[in-house]
């Protein structure tokens, strides 16, 4: 059994027993959080969830940053040079039960 959730403008598959790593929610660490499903997959198949009836609920185990990404611009012939660092928050969720 899988759902599919929407956190943050994004959409995710949340299996029970997996981790998800989704950006930074405003959750603390070992806190329950309950997510809509959008889609749900059980035993009689697909069912699309327009008035959220079902629900994905989850644990947060950490909060946690990103690789690094280097933002370099460049303009030629102009002596224009800019090196930026990037670090995206991110929150790792343990998904616990689909309702």
């Amino acid at each position: 059994m899988f759902a599919i959730v929407d956190i943050g403008g994004k959409q995710y598959r949340a299996e029970v027993g997996r981790e998800l790593v989704v950006d930074r929610m405003a959750a603390d660490e070992g806190a329950t959080v309950e997510l809509d499903a959008v889609l749900v997959s059980g035993d009689d198949g697909l069912r699309i969830e327009g008035t959220s009836t079902a629900a994905v609920t989850a644990t947060v185990v950490e909060h946690l940053r990103g690789p690094k990404l280097i933002v370099f611009k460049f303009k030629p012939k102009r002596g224009f040079k800019r090196k930026n660092g990037f670090r995206s928050a991110l929150t790792r969720l343990s998904v616990d039960k689909i309702s």
